[in-house]
C-alpha cells in the first residue's frame, strides 16, 4: 500500500484533519476537544497522509518554532512506515522553513528514549491535556525518525 503525503492549509483541510485527530486523541486517548484543537492550528503547517484511495489516514503539524505535534495515525494504519514517512516529511518541512532544531512535548515515560535518540531536555515539566510533559529538542541533522511512533 502506498501513501501520499501533502502539506495542507488548516482552513482547507480542517475537516479531514479534525476527523483523524478526533478519532485518535479525543475518542481513543480522551483528550478534551477544546485542548486538542488550539490556537496554534491556524498558524501551524499541517500534513495530511492519505492512502492509495485518497482516504485520510494520518496527520501531524509543525509550528513555526519547530515544535512537532498532533501526530495522529488511525489505528488500522499504525505501522513504522507511516510514522517514519510522516515524521520525515515534517522534519524536511522544518528544514525548508529554516529551523535548525525540532522539538517535541513528550510524556515523561518517553524522556529517556528521546534522550537516547539525540534529544535534550528544554525547560521543566509542564501539564498539557492533564498529562505531565517535558519539551525535548534535537538538531535537525541528528533527528532519526525510525524509533518514534505516537506523538501528541
Amino acid at each position: 500500500m502506498g501513501y501520499h503525503i501533502s502539506k495542507v492549509e488548516w482552513e482547507l483541510g480542517k475537516e479531514l484533519l479534525q476527523q483523524i485527530r478526533e478519532r485518535v486523541f479525543v475518542y481513543e486517548l480522551h483528550i478534551p476537544k477544546h485542548v486538542e484543537f488550539d490556537n496554534l492550528d491556524r498558524c501551524a503547517h499541517h500534513i495530511l497522509v492519505t492512502d492509495d484511495s485518497q482516504s485520510p489516514i494520518a496527520t501531524g503539524r509543525l509550528c513555526n518554532d519547530g515544535l512537532i505535534g498532533r501526530i495522529a495515525v488511525l489505528p488500522e494504519h499504525r505501522n513504522r512506515s507511516v510514522y517514519r514517512s510522516l515524521l520525515t516529511y515534517i522534519v524536511e518541512l522544518a528544514q525548508q522553513q529554516g529551523c535548525d532544531c525540532v522539538s517535541i512535548n513528550c510524556i515523561l515515560n518517553e524522556v529517556e528514549r528521546f534522550k537516547r535518540n539525540g534529544f535534550e531536555q528544554q525547560g521543566h515539566v509542564f501539564m498539557e491535556a492533564g498529562i505531565p510533559r517535558l519539551r525535548m529538542q534535537c538538531p535537525i541533522n541528528r533527528f532519526n525518525t525510525k524509533p518514534f511512533t505516537l506523538v501528541h
